[in-house]
């Protein structure tokens, strides 16, 4: 074994081993955000923008450590400042101050004969240059890395997730944008010194990246791209020592063949994990993982002992793909019968059988549901979420027609993780959702009036009374609230919405008690006014309606309270959430959007093409990044980025006309 540990008997190595050992626990810290928040190009423009402020202190004789930081410290600002012009998108003015700043560094290095020797350490490093002056330097970085992640961890995972919310819960979404930008700025200037301004963005992507492949909570993938960085070093500069290769690109090198490795090994996991057996311990994956580095390291795996099955993930359906990113699509139907399902990931468009006489369309997390008279269809999406609240999973499988039920005239779909439920308008069927996911159809029985579940039970209001019954049945418990004339209804993340006569009415749960608060309207309203139908982003907080023919209502959940925007006669609206505008299309086709406070029109686009009937009225549907309006005379669904002025982003030409459409996958 002499070959793998001579090279670490050199003080140099030794120092270099170090130090690369320091970085991956910096990288690690700001690269998992990077990475879970889709910053790479950020992440890449800040890496070469450091080289103008090396050049110039290398010029002058200064430190390049501060030259370095100088020189990041004016990007992100650069970044801050542009990303806040609503001209343009935000990775534009990235890609403005990458190339500015990373052409003013090349013209210092070009007019300078200084840099002849200087220039190749200054773009992939000298790892084995490292003195014990800048180990200490690394270990004082490391040491404000982890107090910068660990007082900012909650700020930066609401900021990851659903910024909106980071702002309702009080914790400055802009201060943590500032944090992070710090910590990551800390991260490159730490790390250059290592592998040089263009190979820093390896060591600070790889090992996070790959980590993803076996952990899902933020705290593990940090911990694994730990050993990630630290396995890359170890290998690339025992790899650089005995092949004679630069050492700073060799440790680069190895960590992004590490993510292929995961990647590798994640497919294979995920194809052989329907016959594995669950690990009895939280977190197999991860532990397996660093089993296995820490036998690399010390070269001395123990043979013949049988590999540990994989943990299945939470959520796991068998014959579903574990991905990366929601997998959403759009499950559209004619009145002619005609059924499509649009991938908006591969554009890719899915033809089912004819379906005559459909009234309406209705969908949950996964399933859409066409609607005749007589009869509901179930259409499997392909597509669903698992939250876990401080991580999620997103699955993907074939789209499939599961069947049909003899319940028609659906109005709406709500789901939880055992019951499906099927809400007419005097009916709510209810159906075993492990079932359903696995493709059977098995109903659970049916109430009378509506009925959702919510946290373990069912929410009913039938003839104005409002309980909560157990799923199993028998015990049933009223609430204080009432709903007369109930129609309409919501899930959102503080609780479940009915709309009323006079109203709604929010039911929560807060440790397996149940509450009713009413939230009238804040003036009487002639029913046709009423909100008799809620749109909103699935789980989001605030809602819309269309307010008969003087605009639209939005009900504040968090605060409790209706605000009318009278934007005179809508045929569709939506929104995002918190803060974001208020979609509202009118009869002439144009797509409008209004400030949630004031209600003054911010934004409007020319969208339908043709005219409008009752028979073919358009929807509004949204997520995170994007809103989809179904455009019945022109066969097409449009792609809004409703954060850009209503820009038109893609659209979906159809061979049927989309007169109802349901989004999956959210």
């Amino acid at each position: 074994m002499e070959w793998l540990f001579a090279p670490f008997e050199v003080s140099f190595v030794q120092r270099a081993l170090w130090g690369g050992l320091l970085v991956s626990g910096i990288c690690a810290l700001a690269g998992t955000w990077v990475v879970v928040r889709g910053m790479a190009f950020l992440g890449e423009a800040m890496a070469h923008g450091l080289l103008p402020g090396v050049a110039i202190a290398t010029l002058l004789g200064g430190n390049l450590v501060l030259g370095a930081a100088l020189s990041a410290g004016a990007m992100a600002a650069g970044v801050t400042a542009l990303g806040r012009n609503t001209r343009f998108a935000a990775d534009t003015a990235i890609g403005l101050l990458f190339a500015g700043m990373l052409s003013v560094g090349v013209i210092i290095v070009s007019r300078s004969q200084s840099f002849a020797v200087d220039v190749t350490a200054l773009l992939f490093g000298d790892v084995l240059a490292i003195r014990e002056v800048d180990l200490v330097y690394l270990a004082v970085a490391l040491g404000l890395s982890l107090v910068i992640a660990v007082l900012g961890h909650r700020a930066f995972v609401a900021l990851a997730f659903d910024p909106r919310t980071a702002h309702t819960l009080g914790l400055r979404p802009r201060w943590a944008q500032a944090a992070l930008l710090g910590l990551l700025t800390l991260a490159i200037v730490a790390s250059f010194h290592v592998v040089g301004t263009l190979l820093v963005f390896g060591l600070l992507i790889a090992p996070p990246a790959a980590a993803t492949y076996w952990s899902h909570r933020i705290p593990v993938i940090m911990a694994l791209a730990v050993a990630f960085g630290g396995l890359a070093t170890f290998v690339g500069l025992l790899v650089s020592w005995h092949a004679g290769t630069a050492a700073g690109a060799t440790i680069a090198a190895i960590a992004v063949g590490l993510f292929f490795l995961s990647a590798a090994a994640s497919r294979l996991r995920i194809t052989l994990s329907a016959r594995a057996i669950r690990l009895p311990v939280p977190n197999a994956n991860a532990l397996v993982l660093l089993a296995a580095l820490s036998m690399v390291l010390v070269g001395c795996a123990a043979p013949g002992e049988p590999e540990p099955p994989a943990e299945v993930p939470h959520g796991y359906v068998e014959g579903a793909e574990e991905m990366d990113s929601a997998q959403s699509r759009l499950v559209v139907a004619g009145s002619d019968g005609e059924l499509r399902v649009i991938d908006l990931i591969t554009e890719e468009i899915t033809e089912f059988d004819r379906m005559p006489g459909i009234v309406g369309l209705v969908g949950d997390d996964r399933f859409g549901f066409p609607v005749t008279a007589d009869t509901t269809r179930v259409l499997d999406g392909g597509g669903w979420t698992v939250d876990h609240g401080d991580h999620v999973h997103y699955y993907r499988a074939a789209f499939r027609d599961i069947g049909e039920v003899p319940h028609g005239g659906a109005v709406a779909a709500h789901s939880d993780t055992a019951i499906t439920a099927l809400l007419g308008a005097s009916r709510t069927l209810l159906f075993d959702r492990a079932e359903l996911d696995s493709g059977v159809i098995a109903e659970r029985g049916s109430v009378d009036g509506l009925a959702i579940p919510y946290a373990e039970h069912l929410v009913t209001v039938s003839a104005g009374r409002v309980e909560v019954r157990a799923r199993e049945g028998g015990e049933i418990t009223p609430l204080a609230g009432q709903c007369s004339a109930p129609s309409g209804t919501a899930v959102t993340r503080r609780g479940v919405v009915f709309g009323c006569a006079d109203g709604a009415l929010l039911v929560s749960a807060d440790a397996g008690r149940f509450s009713a608060v009413e939230i009238p309207y804040p003036q009487p309203v002639p029913a046709a006014e009423r909100a008799t139908r809620f749109t909103h982003r699935a789980g989001a907080t605030t809602l819309t309606a269309i307010a008969g023919e003087r605009g639209i209502w939005v009900l504040d959940i968090a605060a409790r309270s209706w605000h009318l925007i009278e934007s005179g006669p809508v045929l569709a609206a939506n929104t995002a959430g918190v803060g974001s505008a208020i979609l509202g299309l009118t009869g002439d086709g144009v797509l409008h959007a209004y400030d949630p406070d004031t209600g003054a029109e911010t934004a409007r686009a020319q969208l339908l093409s043709g005219p409008i009937t009752s028979d073919a009225a358009p929807v509004i549907e949204v997520d995170t990044n994007r809103a989809y309006v179904n455009d019945p005379a022109a066969k097409a669904i449009h792609e809004i980025d409703y954060r850009d002025d209503l820009r038109r982003a893609r659209t979906f030409p159809l061979d049927i006309t989309p007169d109802h459409m349901v989004e999956t996958g959210r």
